[in-house]
């Protein structure tokens, strides 16, 4: 197997996290557990948020690190880009000290919000359109954005294939990937393709971080994404493969519905220690044996 460079690549957090929702906020709040090293929030959930919210926030954004991962930035959208907005987002991220913005390589507004994440068009035309509204936004937040592959069910216009569509993305508009490993186990079963070769075709120096996720299986050939379920081993499976490949990476749990325990949501993060410290251990070892 190839060996994953051991050089002191820079992420923007460390270790494995977990994506903070209100819900849960008191007992993180209560417990401060210490296995998580990051967490991320969506920032449309928070911007001007003020009160006993405000307060247990910025407590949070004092104790841990944090990313943002937005939910309605519609890079791929037809109506123009929100700057208001994201001149919001640029002063909560200096507000916070936060260091990273991600969003989802598709679109959600059309003269209004479609409230899903709809596929853009797998063509060297989109490709075009939305790198340069990804660098729209770089230009905006003075920074690199990161953008993540998403699950999609339907493949309108397709011109070239989904692998090739993320990659022309990434190199014309030259930001970063969260690669998302549920998304691609989802898109490889409803859309038929093998989960690792779609990883190995992904560029090493663009990921920032990874989110792993359970989902819904509707039928043995459609597999929703829901956030709403424990990980499954197959996506555990592919977190190591990915590790194997391309080193160890911060990696963040997604759950969004039916949230369990905070307790429950904490054996998710020590599964993804666990991994890390595991492939950690291998690679260096590799390294030192030639």
């Amino acid at each position: 197997m190839t060996i994953p460079s051991m050089s002191n690549k820079t992420y923007p957090v460390h270790g494995a996290g977990l994506g903070l929702r209100r819900s849960i906020a008191g007992p993180l709040a209560d417990q401060s557990p210490s296995e998580i090293d990051f967490m991320e929030v969506a920032p449309e959930n928070w911007i001007g948020v003020g009160g006993q919210y405000g307060k247990q926030f910025r407590s949070f954004t004092e104790a841990y690190p944090f990313i943002l991962h937005g939910l309605s930035l519609s890079i791929g959208g037809p109506t123009p880009l929100d700057e208001a907005f994201l001149h919001k987002v640029k002063r909560f991220m200096h507000e916070h000290h936060i260091q990273c913005y991600s969003e989802h390589l598709s679109y959600c507004s059309d003269e209004g919000h479609l409230y899903d994440l709809m596929p853009i068009p797998f063509t060297e035309e989109a490709a075009r359109y939305v790198a340069a509204r990804i660098k729209r936004v770089q230009d905006i937040l003075e920074q690199e954005i990161v953008m993540e592959n998403v699950s999609y069910y339907a493949a309108p216009g397709k011109e070239m294939e989904e692998i090739e569509f993320i990659n022309a993305v990434l190199d014309e508009a030259d930001c970063k990937l969260l690669l998302d490993i549920n998304n691609i186990y989802v898109n490889s079963v409803n859309h038929g393709y093998d989960a690792q070769q779609f990883l190995m075709g992904l560029p090493a120096d663009r990921i920032s971080y990874i989110h792993v996720a359970g989902h819904y299986n509707e039928a043995e050939d459609l597999i929703i994404d829901t956030h709403g379920a424990d990980v499954i081993d197959p996506v555990w499976n592919l977190l190591e493969k990915t590790y194997q490949h391309f080193g160890v990476i911060p990696t963040l749990l997604e759950r969004d519905f039916n949230l369990p325990p905070v307790e429950e949501l904490l054996k998710e993060v020590n599964i993804i220690h666990q991994l890390q410290d595991k492939w950690q251990s291998k690679l260096k070892a590799l390294h030192q044996h030639g």
